[in-house]
């Protein structure tokens, strides 16, 4: 059983090195796409997949605001520029979806000074390694990411620390791509964006990783987000269920994440 969590943890882990020139081409663009991949990006050195969650028009014409959230591969390798560019950004609160298990064999987070750290265990719940055990690739982890006993309480965290906190929320898992892209898809549904472009954003992880079509290792598929979004209509009846029995936010956590992300 370990061998298949290794492998697992293997997949969401490694990928190609941070700096390594991009040769892919990014997805294509939405029309509610307001930042190219240039302009989003963090251009840290020492962390992959580092980006800003704004700069999407939602469906009834409002801007999601950049500058307040953002998402990231794991911090253990941030430069000193890293740190303080994030320190620039007003990056107050770090959350770390990884597992104990990923925390010890990839060290921890550094982060601004003050910053405060939350251990938001998606796929580990009461036991590090719970919730890894049955997968045997990361597409097959994607359902996990709602049926987990750690994911709910771990995703309506970040969802509520960024709806009520002044400052700039950051979340991560390992790579960037799959547990954070999850908490990024949720986030801009959440907000109204039109679903093309909430892949959008979401694919973006295969550029920012340089990885080809298909390679699930090092990059996303529309698959594999298609797989969470099934998985919260068959747990809950529908994405709105989700939200509100599932993570439990009300409707004024969703009216204040509003409030502070919509321009």
């Amino acid at each position: 059983m370990l061998g298949v969590t290794a492998i697992l943890a293997a997949a969401l882990t490694f990928g190609v090195s941070p700096g390594l020139a991009l040769a892919v081409d990014p997805p294509v663009a939405t029309a509610n796409v307001l930042l190219d991949p240039v302009a989003r990006s963090l251009n840290l050195s020492g962390v992959q997949n580092a980006r800003d969650v704004g700069g999407y028009r939602t469906a009834d014409g409002h801007t999601v605001r950049t500058n307040l959230v953002f998402r990231t591969a794991a911090l253990g390798s941030a430069t000193t520029a890293d740190v303080a560019a994030l320190a620039a950004h007003n990056v107050v609160s770090v959350h770390d979806l990884r597992t104990n298990y990923e925390q010890l064999l990839n060290g921890a987070d550094k982060i601004p000074a003050g910053a405060a750290e939350h251990h938001d265990d998606i796929m580990g719940g009461a036991s590090p390694l719970a919730g890894l055990s049955t997968a045997s690739s990361a597409a097959n982890a994607y359902p996990q990411f709602i049926t987990s006993p750690g994911a709910n309480a771990g995703f309506a965290d970040v969802l509520r620390d960024i709806a009520y906190n002044n400052g700039g929320v950051l979340f991560h898992c390992t790579a960037g791509k799959d547990r954070t892209g999850w908490a990024g898809a949720v986030l801009l549904t959440l907000l109204g964006v039109d679903k093309d472009t909430v892949y959008y954003d979401f694919m973006l992880s295969s550029f920012y990783r340089n990885a080809a079509p298909g390679d699930v290792n090092n990059g996303v598929t529309a698959a594999e987000l298609d797989s969470a979004f099934d998985q919260a209509n068959k747990s809950y009846g529908s994405f709105a269920n989700y939200v509100s029995n599932g993570l439990e936010l009300t409707a004024a956590d969703i009216a204040a994440l509003k409030a502070k992300m919509l321009a």
